[in-house]
């Protein structure tokens, strides 16, 4: 079932992004915003990003579009955003809970935050928003290099290895 390998994928975006909180928690809170030269300015600004891209998506695949991602300034801890993505995992999780094969097929039109109108189907989405989450995710890991601070694997085949079982 194609359902199926969209929670499988969402296991592992939330397994990946979980090893990346692991990660962050043990920087300093001056390596957490320090400015740099790669993805949104600091590893900070980068992973509220991430998890705001998820949150704003989920807001438009239930029918919402918000008119802005977070911003960073209201996360000046890394276990402030970490609280609030575990308030996201529950989210996600619920709508993962009763995702249909009909449903994947459903066009989503929305609003995006520069007010133009898309319309996309869900799985279309869906795949976008692990894709997204990887890409900056492999940002984080070289802010990470940058700061002399030892970066995470987040590979799909690697949660495979390392949850087998876990997903199919």
């Amino acid at each position: 079932m194609e359902s199926d390998r969209f929670k499988a994928l969402y296991h592992y975006n939330h397994w990946a992004n979980a090893r990346v909180f692991d990660t962050l928690s043990r920087l300093m809170p001056e390596q957490y915003e320090r400015e740099m030269k790669s993805g949104y300015c600091s590893v900070r600004d980068t992973m509220v990003h991430l998890i705001s891209a998820e949150w704003i998506w989920l807001m438009r695949v239930n029918g919402n579009s918000p008119t802005a991602l977070w911003s960073p300034i209201d996360f000046p801890t890394i276990s402030r955003l970490k609280e609030r993505w575990v308030e996201l995992t529950g989210e996600h999780e619920k709508f993962f809970s009763g995702l249909t094969e009909e449903q994947l097929k459903t066009p989503i039109t929305y609003v995006n935050t520069q007010g133009e109108t898309f319309t996309y189907l869900l799985w279309q989405i869906l795949q976008h928003v692990v894709n997204h989450s990887s890409y900056h995710r492999g940002q984080i890991t070289t802010m990470l290099r940058q700061l002399h601070a030892e970066p995470i694997a987040t590979d799909f085949l690697l949660f495979y290895d390392m949850a087998p079982g876990l997903v199919e």
